[in-house]
């Protein structure tokens, strides 16, 4: 007896035949669509699953069916969306979110633009993580709440709301994988700032120029990066290196020497040095601390005395040479 939950063979679809077997790259079982790094429905099945049915084998691309469910399996013979009713009056749904990378950067900039665009506080998503993290978790809730609410209301727009593009990503090749997203899923991407503002619906030619601006911020991402370390470059050919400042200062490693001199440890010492900058300031140095900066000052003194031997033994060196002939000039210390 036929299942009357399988598809007949001719209203079989390409969907239908890759989800009967493994993904090799997602480990997707069968009856369920690929996944992303974050556990979401990707935007298109992958490579290597898709060519496991002969007829697909020279597709170079397969999109996922917007009618798979996120965050659990989909089972062949799950009835279409209902079509949209031109009658039914439409609105706009916004979902904002807001991103920065460092704690020291501050939000609310981001959020009272989004408050003022008519986004209600508990639609907004913020979070503060680099866009060099792949699994944003506020980015990841933000994007399955918009797919649940156009699930849900089908004859609405939902508009996925940020400041600017680059509370997106900086990639490329992220932001052209976010654009097939919303596609896959019927989302609108709007931003309120940058090059690229308004709403953005990223179908037809307006993908083509999404995906030139998300190479452009990739550009410019390179182009501070290449700037910051030139200036690390310059900094340091002038003797300023940035980092924490020593724990041991020249005055306490001075204290230290002249005590051990009279004798006493470096754990008699310790309790009587004190931090005077940064996030220690007030404590006392650690044990282990006072000694690497003793043996560094150790491999300092060692220096001279070293260039000290080499010079003797080289003077010996040539006052026991018999061979006639110009003497080698000694390498002058200074140039040491």
């Amino acid at each position: 007896m036929t299942d009357p939950q399988q598809p007949s063979p001719a209203d079989r679809s390409d969907a239908d035949d890759i989800e009967q077997h493994t993904c090799p790259k997602c480990d997707a079982q069968p009856g369920s669509p690929c996944r992303s790094r974050g556990g979401a429905v990707a935007s298109a099945y992958h490579t290597r699953r898709f060519t496991q049915v002969p007829r697909l084998k020279k597709a170079l691309r397969v999109p996922t069916p917007t009618d798979r469910s996120p965050g659990r399996p989909w089972r062949p013979g799950t009835p279409p969306p209902a079509p949209i009713d031109p009658d039914l009056p439409s609105a706009d749904i916004r979902i904002g979110y807001a991103r920065c990378s460092t704690l020291g950067q501050e939000l609310d900039s981001q959020l009272d633009a989004l408050s003022k665009h008519g986004i209600l506080r508990d639609k907004i998503f913020s979070e503060k993580i680099s866009t060099r993290v792949r699994v944003r978790p506020r980015f990841e809730e933000a994007l399955r709440t918009a797919r649940e609410v156009k699930a849900h209301a089908p004859h609405c727009r939902v508009i996925f709301t940020v400041y600017e593009m680059k509370r997106l990503g900086r990639d490329a090749a992220e932001l052209t994988a976010l654009a097939d997203h919303l596609t896959a899923h019927g989302l609108i991407l709007e931003m309120l700032a940058g090059p690229l503002p308004g709403i953005y619906d990223p179908t037809g030619p307006g993908k083509l120029l999404f995906a030139f601006f998300a190479a452009m911020a990739e550009t410019e991402r390179e182009n501070i990066r290449e700037s910051t370390l030139e200036g690390l470059d310059t900094a340091a050919r002038k003797g300023k290196h940035g980092g924490r400042p020593p724990v041991i200062t020249d005055d306490m490693l001075h204290t230290v020497l002249r005590r051990r001199t009279n004798g006493e440890s470096v754990e008699q010492i310790q309790p009587d040095l004190v931090i005077h900058t940064g996030k220690r300031k007030g404590q006392n140095p650690s044990v282990a601390s006072i000694y690497r900066a003793l043996a560094e000052n150790a491999k300092r003194e060692a220096y001279p005395e070293a260039v000290e031997a080499a010079h003797a033994g080289f003077a010996a060196l040539q006052a026991a040479d018999e061979v006639p002939g110009p003497r080698l000039a000694l390498p002058d210390r200074a140039a040491l």
